[in-house]
């Protein structure tokens, strides 16, 4: 019987360092809500119920994959984006993520198939390309990249736009003071925050973001769950 063989598991942080990043990203998180709590009652009232941050980086993955990951999510449900993105990995066995000449190297067929539309797949298939030609940074030279330097790179590639480069940003290189101002649900959470008649346009958004710094990603992750007002029950 021929031994069964597993791709290496990446080492394990020591369990002190793992501890340490936990409790020094709580202790930001706690300094966070405490400055947007201070900013009027209507904060303080949402940060109160809502409870502490518990916002969750995703920072083993680089640039490319996390591009690759945004754009299959973009525009739909996480399950429906689950169930899509799950298909493409399937496509390739034996790896945690296609790596950018696989992915170029498949039949575009076979990853329509997985349910992509025509034009996301040729984002995602832009982006494979531009990663082997280098147009797309690595983690380590991501990271010594200011905000606005790496969004202004990375949004003259078809199809991404400043809002899938602020994900980058806040889930992979763990930027904590981005506020993605184009976002739905941050500008429909403030209008509920502050009971407005409507959302408050992008350019607004980010005006009124000013106060949050410098810890606008932790406040777009409080206005995310700010919940709708409950229907008035029929008389």
């Amino acid at each position: 019987m021929t031994p069964t063989t597993s791709l290496p598991k990446p080492p394990r942080p020591p369990a002190r360092e793992t501890t340490t990043a936990v409790a020094d990203a709580a202790a930001l998180y706690a300094r966070a809500a405490r400055h947007l709590a201070a900013l009027d009652a209507d904060w303080a009232g949402h940060v109160a119920a809502i409870g502490p941050c518990r916002h969750a980086s995703r920072p083993a993955r680089d640039p490319y994959e996390a591009l690759v990951r945004a754009i299959a999510y973009q525009q739909l449900h996480a399950r429906a984006g689950d169930a899509i993105l799950g298909r493409l990995l399937a496509l390739y066995p034996g790896q945690a993520f296609p790596a950018p000449r696989a992915l170029l190297d498949t039949d575009p067929a076979l990853q329509r198939a997985c349910g992509f539309s025509a034009a996301k797949l040729a984002t995602i298939r832009g982006i494979a390309q531009a990663a082997l030609d280098g147009r797309i940074p690595t983690r380590d030279e991501a990271l010594a990249m200011r905000d606005e330097d790496l969004i202004e790179r990375l949004v003259t590639l078809r199809g991404v736009g400043r809002w899938t480069v602020e994900m980058l940003l806040i889930y992979t290189l763990e930027r904590m003071d981005i506020l993605p101002a184009d976002d739905f649900g941050v500008r429909e959470g403030y209008r509920r925050l502050k009971r407005l008649d409507k959302a408050p346009s992008p350019a607004r958004m980010r005006a009124i973001g000013e106060a949050f710094r410098p810890y606008r990603t932790i406040a777009a992750w409080y206005l995310w769950r700010m919940p709708a007002v409950p229907a008035l029950a029929a008389p």
